[in-house]
């Protein structure tokens, strides 16, 4: 009995050490200093395309731009978008554009705290230090609005920060955004925004038992989207077999409106609403074009 007392004490201190080490193992790295010149025309473009808008705002609730977004629901716990405004306390006044560069591409805030990864960083990674900058300007003609957002409501062991390093170094990866030899203009820029900005897999494809999208089925679809919506199947097999053309897709990607006459609702519309009804014709015809390549390669 003794001796089962010594190894459970000898395993209870090496639990608390490899926790200890996890909370104090710092993730990520410092970005390079970004002395670039920004163009907010181009950072406003980005932001919507990468859906900055639609989710830091709470539309249904009347909230002010960017002040912060609508809970979303899922299966650990209720998260809330936060303030992105300038205000100093509450928003990202405080912050320098290094600091905006790594929780952007990083997932990790200026405290080296990782973010859950509800935030789409993940799709953010391969943004250029231009693109970065040209965020930042944009970001910086948004008026504060001093009241912060709620504070997740999540359960222990989920709200433990700590643990998603673990989850980090099992489920993070690049996006694959990198222009493809022998395609076209459009559809590498396609490619670039479906895998990149406007971040399609984070809601098209199902997610494990730890909430990390399922790569060996991206764009399959998914049934248990936050607050229980579903998306359906982004493979061009099964786009095609629904209707789907590259002329109604960009259609309905500025409009809504589906070949049926029907409209998105839910989380789609609200997609098109603050992101994809903002884009160039070319851009969403470029999106269309790399969905609906049935040479497309998934995942």
């Amino acid at each position: 009995m003794l001796a089962l007392l010594r190894f459970a004490a000898i395993l209870a201190v090496a639990g608390g050490a490899v926790v200890i080490g996890l909370m104090v193992w710092p993730v990520g790295r410092e970005p390079a200093a970004i002395a670039l010149t920004g163009d907010v025309n181009r950072g406003a473009y980005l932001a919507r395309a990468s859906g900055c808008i639609a989710c830091h705002t709470d539309i249904t609730g009347g909230g002010a731009p960017l002040a912060g977004g609508a809970p979303l629901e899922t299966a650990f716990g209720v998260f809330y978008p936060p303030n992105l405004t300038t205000d100093p306390d509450h928003g990202i006044g405080a912050w320098t554009v290094e600091d905006f560069a790594k929780a952007v591409r990083q997932g990790i805030s200026p405290y080296g705290e990782p973010y859950f990864p509800t935030f789409t960083y993940p799709f953010y990674a391969n943004f250029s230090d231009q693109e970065i900058a040209d965020l930042w300007t944009a970001f910086q003609t948004v008026p504060p609005v001093p009241a912060p957002s709620p504070a997740h409501d999540v359960p222990f062991p989920v709200n433990q920060r700590w643990g998603l390093k673990l989850w980090r170094a099992v489920f993070l990866t690049r996006p694959e955004t990198d222009p493809v030899d022998g395609r076209s203009t459009a559809w590498n820029r396609g490619r670039e925004l479906v895998r990149g900005a406007a971040h399609c897999g984070a809601c098209h494809t199902p997610r494990n038992l730890a909430g990390a999208r399922s790569r060996a089925a991206a764009f399959a679809g998914n049934e248990n989207l936050p607050g229980g919506g579903n998306a359906p199947s982004l493979l061009t097999a099964d786009l095609r077999a629904k209707g789907w053309t590259v002329e109604n897709l960009a259609f309905a990607l500025r409009t809504g409106v589906m070949p049926d006459g029907d409209a998105f609702g839910g989380s789609m519309g609200e997609v098109v609403q603050g992101g994809t009804a903002f884009l160039t014709d070319a851009d969403l015809t470029a999106m269309a074009t790399y969905l609906l390549d049935s040479e497309r390669p998934t995942p």
